[in-house]
């Protein structure tokens, strides 16, 4: 049996701008891509916790250190330039990949810049199994 759990996460960013005209996704400065292990063209959830909005679209990497986190398309609809949003990914482990899984959470400062790297170890979850 196969379990979706979060596999990382860049913590209340500030969105930067928006791109109505533009096919569509998320662009994300590539330092904090890295950082999460998120790749380009990866599937991400993005949560607008200004406005409650939830959707799925797919990363794109903006220039390294430029703190861009712009909506694309259609997607610029659901969020104005100041607003904060949690962007996430996930992933399916199998019982045995579990025994070492570790979530990645990105902090950010208010201008996006890099400020920690966690790693979630929370033994609680291999008590569940």
């Amino acid at each position: 049996m196969q379990r979706s759990l979060l596999l990382s996460k860049i913590h209340r960013c500030t969105l930067t701008g928006s791109h109505l005209d533009y096919v569509g996704s998320i662009s994300i400065d590539k330092t904090l891509l890295d950082a999460a292990g998120i790749l380009p063209y990866e599937q991400v959830q993005v949560v607008n916790i200004a406005n409650g909005e939830r959707f799925i679209t797919y990363a794109i990497a903006a220039p390294e250190n430029s703190g861009a986190v712009e909506l694309n398309g259609a997607a610029a609809r659901l969020g104005i330039k100041g607003d904060r949003l949690i962007i996430m990914t996930y992933a399916q482990f199998s019982p045995e990949e579990l025994k070492t899984y570790h979530p990645t959470v990105v902090l950010v400062d208010g201008e996006n810049r890099l400020v920690e790297v966690r790693r979630y170890d929370d033994l609680q979850l291999l008590q569940l199994m």
